[in-house]
């Protein structure tokens, strides 16, 4: 079982199906304000598609190929945070996160990933760790900007999002860069 205290009110722990009645309703009740950069609220509109996400994730976890985490702020369940792929072969792992609107502006999704990001290069051993974010998405490019990231470039119409594409900014840390050794 993955536990990862963060700090004395903030947590990452594996999804379990336990969670899946508390993460289906966190959706549900912040399912309008993740609309707008989520493509995913279409597909989750009962509590089965919840327990078939953890179910999904949890193979993909003993696999080793992500990691998918639910952010525990004061001893409840405020989100979802983890690694949606890790690339072994290439040594990078792709994070990704939301957070139920009511836990905004605690700084939650920073310290989130940062010790996403120190994971993967300190425990996982990983090269690089990227976060790809909707170039109009501010509140969620300001994570990796204040966290050091590398603006890697933007990729034209990354994803779409039910009625429209958006572009993807990627940011991106490198293991010597993580470390104090970059020769930048």
């Amino acid at each position: 079982m993955f536990v990862h205290k963060i700090d004395e009110e903030l947590s990452l722990k594996l999804q379990e199906l336990r969670d899946a009645e508390r993460i289906f309703a966190l959706t549900d009740a912040s399912r309008d304000y993740l609309r707008e950069w989520l493509p995913w609220l279409d597909f989750t509109t009962e509590l089965q598609d919840t327990k078939d996400f953890i179910k999904s994730g949890s193979r993909n976890f003993v696999e080793g190929k992500s990691l998918g985490a639910v952010i525990i702020y004061k001893g409840e369940i405020v989100g979802i945070g983890g690694f949606n792929n890790i690339n072994h072969v290439n040594k990078t792992a792709y994070i990704g996160y939301w957070l139920g609107q009511e836990y905004q502006g605690n700084g939650i999704m920073t310290r989130v990933a940062k010790a996403l990001t120190d994971y993967a290069l300190t425990e996982l051993k990983l090269n690089k760790v990227e976060i790809r974010v909707a170039a109009e998405n501010h509140k969620s490019r300001s994570i990796p900007e204040r966290l050091g990231y590398t603006q890697e470039g933007t990729i034209r119409q990354a994803e779409w999002l039910y009625d429209h594409y958006v572009d993807h900014v990627v940011y991106g840390m490198l293991s010597d860069a993580h470390n104090g050794t970059s020769t930048k």
